[in-house]
């Protein structure tokens, strides 16, 4: 089997790998790489030769893994790509809301080459989708080979599936992002533990420690009690979540809370994307029992669209909890605005709930010491860090010792690292060679073709 990461960059972005498995080619994901503008955010899929894959394997929805896949389609026109019933209904709302935020990228930064594709393309993608039942198998037959392809529920958001590959007498597993533990809308993922000869393993949370006090419980009523004290202080609070998944988890922690008393009486703000997703991950619920999420809970939280003019350093005047996007408070985005008038003041809170890459705003207003100046250098202001900041670990992602005893569990002939920094990854390689000292263990550099 041979494999090349698409991803120029590295690290977490524009997730893609090009696979060779016997007679066949394939493409894991198409993302794009939120840190970057333009066509430096897309993965090297034109170094393909056009037209010659026979599938593509899509594992969830989020942007860094599909993102690209109208302009991989471009040059790979009709191949078919297999992905769960849950990512069917969420592709076409996910493009859509890409393309229209390139627009208005193309208008404010004057980029160009935005949206790096059309409507027609968006319409295309969503064709060439064939959806599978988790636990179902398909086999893909060509030139006297076949390859079956079974998918997996692997938490993380509403339709994230890990994948299992048999060719012949091969085993190959994919991780896809993975949680484990139950979140209040999402069982947790559910992967068989029977040995496999090929593992790609995703790394995210590879260079963080896990606290043994903390669990998702925990720290779930730790953020409910900071949001109801921030309240009763008169101030508001900012939660910037990525409105997949993030959004409607917190959706439901919120509307638990006030049914528990737990939270005094207060306005709650979400709008655009994370409103359209919510009607179709009602309408995923309905169909799957991996995800417990309604509609309802937005008309009973009565939650409304934020008001827009806002100033940075003038208090926001309507108090209240906003789930704003994106979660990693990335620059231009509602949340990097809104914690630019929320950031001043001492009565409000800014409350991170997912990963933060590090070189993203919310990366560094983590490590950034109250009393100090933060830069918001797309708004040009300077101000200082007044609000209360924390971080509460409701990742959608596993920590690093679940994965770890995944793979040992597995007990691969070889492991290939992906979907994290190098300070992850290297976490994750010294711990498999540690613990399965005769598995091939390959962090595989950009655009280099490994065989495995």
């Amino acid at each position: 089997m041979n494999i090349v990461d698409l991803n120029a960059r590295g690290g977490i972005g524009a997730n893609s790998l090009y696979c060779e498995c016997g007679s066949f080619r394939f493409v894991i994901d198409s993302g794009i790489d939120p840190k970057a503008d333009g066509k430096a955010a897309l993965p090297q899929v034109r170094s393909l030769e056009t037209g010659t894959l026979d599938f593509i394997l899509l594992t969830h929805c989020h942007l860094d893994h599909l993102g690209s896949l109208p302009v991989l389609l471009r040059h790979q026109p009709d191949t078919p790509v297999f992905c769960s019933l849950g990512s069917a209904e969420l592709v076409p709302i996910m493009l859509k809301n890409s393309y229209q935020v390139m627009q208005r990228i193309r208008e404010e930064k004057g980029i160009v080459e935005y949206p790096l594709f059309s409507r027609s393309e968006i319409r295309h993608a969503t064709e060439c989708l064939r959806s599978i039942r988790f636990g179902d198998t398909i086999v893909v037959e060509k030139e006297n080979d076949k390859l079956e392809i079974t998918f997996y529920p692997a938490g993380h958001i509403p339709g994230a599936c890990a994948v299992s590959l048999q060719h012949k007498h091969r085993k190959i597993f994919i991780s896809g992002d993975v949680l484990f533990s139950k979140m209040t809308t999402l069982k947790g993922a559910n992967f068989p533990k029977n040995k496999v000869d090929t593992l790609i393993l995703e790394t995210t949370r590879g260079a963080t420690e896990t606290p043994e006090e903390k669990d998702r419980l925990t720290e779930t009523n730790r953020l409910v009690e900071s949001i109801a004290h921030t309240l009763q202080n008169g101030g508001s609070v900012l939660v910037p979540v990525f409105a997949l998944g993030r959004m409607q988890e917190l959706i439901k922690i919120l509307s638990l809370a006030r049914k528990n008393k737990r939270l005094p009486p207060s306005k709650v703000f979400a709008a655009g994307l994370a409103v359209n997703l919510a009607e179709a991950i009602d309408k995923i619920s309905k169909r799957q029992d991996t995800v417990d999420f309604r509609y309802s809970l937005l008309r009973e939280l009565k939650v409304q669209k934020p008001n827009w003019q806002i100033r940075p350093r003038r208090d926001i005047a309507e108090r209240g909890i906003y789930l704003l996007g994106s979660g990693m408070l990335v620059e231009n985005t509602p949340s990097y605005k809104f914690a630019a008038s929320l950031l001043p003041h001492s009565h409000n809170s800014i409350c991170f709930v997912g990963y933060c890459d590090p070189d993203t705003p919310g990366g560094k207003l983590l490590t950034t010491s109250a009393g100090d100046n933060f830069l918001f250098e797309a708004l040009d202001y300077v101000s200082p860090v007044s609000a209360k900041v924390e971080k509460f670990d409701l990742s959608g992602h596993a920590n690093r010792e679940e994965l770890l005893e995944f793979a040992i569990s597995l007990d691969p002939r070889s492991i290939l690292l992906t979907h994290g920094d190098n300070e992850a990854r290297d976490w994750f390689h010294d711990s498999i060679i540690d613990s399965l000292p005769k598995t091939q263990v390959l962090n595989p550099e950009p655009l280099k073709k490994y065989a495995i």
